[in-house]
């Protein structure tokens, strides 16, 4: 029985990561048919079906998933081996996944990573913007930019940057409602809340003499969206918990006041996150220096 080949593998990897036969055909630059026939061809060399396919989606088959998961595994493996063979230390080259969150993203990283390849024009980073957390090893990123701490064990994480996590108001609020003076009297406040994931709404947690504090505020409005909840707080419509990344240039020029500084809120500190290689590809390596060297503080 012949066994699968490099292109078929990454095939299958593509295909499934973009969803559609159309979508992979026009990613490697082939005919829709000449897809369909790939797929088919691999089915039947294999003698099990791999996709549930209709017009508009494709859906694995219990025999596709055990597919994919090897085929992701053995794709990376020898992406890794090619980068050992190879002379790490020529230029970098070839494709970086990136992940990243959406609006962290698309005014800073995507303007950074313009940078990068113009500096390493043979690496093609290939930028997807989520802010819900993706699992590295079941998509194939490369790499995820995500702030705070991920409960993963089977990735690696490098801190690029710290960041501290503010209570503020715009003066305009502070000047009608009045400032609070303990936790308490945030539960008569209105509250700005930033709806992130899963995490439990309304609730703001302080670290208060190495224990923590949690406080379920009000909330008068709220989003999943940083930059929506931000720009409420600056038109005067309640307190936020932002990140000093976010709100410095707006304390400094004093459209934010800090609220309770004496308070201290868990960090946010930015992390590049990579699936746990004993052997990182170069191109990894040095675009997580880039972003070090660019934004630590």
């Amino acid at each position: 029985m012949k066994t699968a080949t490099f292109s078929e593998l990454e095939f299958f990897v593509l295909l499934n990561r973009l969803g559609s036969l159309s979508a992979a055909a026009r990613a490697m630059n082939i005919t829709p048919p000449a897809a369909t026939m790939r797929l088919a061809s691999m089915e039947k060399r294999l003698g099990a079906r791999l996709l549930n396919r209709s017009t508009r989606k494709i859906s694995l088959t219990p025999e596709g998933e055990i597919y994919l998961q090897h085929a992701i595994r053995l794709v990376a493996e020898l992406q890794e081996l090619d980068e050992l063979v190879l002379d790490n230390r020529r230029a970098p080259r070839g494709i970086l996944r990136v992940n990243v969150p959406l609006g962290f993203g698309r005014t800073i990283i995507a303007p950074l990573v313009s940078e990068f390849t113009s500096e390493y024009p043979e690496v093609e980073i290939q930028l997807e913007v989520t802010d819900r957390p993706i699992d590295l090893i079941e998509t194939g990123f490369d790499l995820a930019i995500r702030f705070g701490e991920l409960p993963d064990n089977r990735i690696n994480a490098r801190r690029i940057m710290s960041n501290r996590r503010f209570m503020c108001a715009a003066p305009a609020y502070l000047d009608k409602y009045g400032t609070p003076k303990t936790l308490a009297d945030l539960t008569q406040h209105r509250c700005i809340v930033h709806r992130q994931n899963d995490g439990a709404y309304g609730v703001w947690r302080f670290l208060v003499n190495g224990q923590t504090e949690i406080v379920k505020v009000h909330s008068a409005m709220s989003s999943n969206d940083g930059d929506i909840v931000q720009g409420w707080a600056l038109d005067g419509q309640g307190i936020v918990i932002r990140s000093e990344w976010d709100v410095t240039k707006y304390l400094e020029s004093g459209r934010l006041r800090r609220v309770l500084p004496a308070f201290k809120l868990p960090s946010a500190d930015l992390y590049a996150y990579y699936p746990s290689k004993q052997n990182q590809a170069a191109r990894v390596r040095v675009f997580i220096d880039y972003l070090v060297r660019k934004l630590a503080t």
